[in-house]
């Protein structure tokens, strides 16, 4: 799906209540796109750690305008597998990355000891 309010509208198909009920926790789902408009920000919070992070912020449950519970979840699990066909691992998008030496945390203007030597 392309658009928070579409997995709102397929939310409240699923759950009862209205799409209103469901936008917020699928806009912050989506909120990444901010920083990364194409499917890669979905990286940053479409898999399981994603997906318990969105309860935390918004509770174990929410309550539709029909008044149901509905656990954030579910409507977390809902999202990402309708963007991705399943839940991955954080792990699953991270083992994806290809390493660069920036990443080892090493600086790359410090000089070593043999360049100094060398140049003096």
């Amino acid at each position: 799906m392309a658009h928070p309010l579409k997995h709102a509208e397929s939310s409240a198909r699923r759950f009862g209540g209205k799409a209103e009920d469901y936008l917020p926790i699928h806009n912050w789902f989506d909120e990444s796109k901010a920083f990364f408009s194409d499917f890669r920000h979905r990286a940053l919070r479409h898999h399981a750690e994603g997906i318990f992070l969105a309860e935390k912020l918004f509770g174990l449950v929410i309550v539709n305008s029909d008044g149901k519970q509905v656990p954030v979840r579910y409507l977390g699990e809902q999202h990402v597998r309708e963007d991705l066909g399943r839940i991955p691992t954080a792990q699953d998008w991270l083992m994806q990355i290809k390493p660069q030496r920036w990443m080892y945390g090493q600086r790359l203007d410090e000089e070593t000891p043999s360049t100094k030597e060398e140049v003096a």
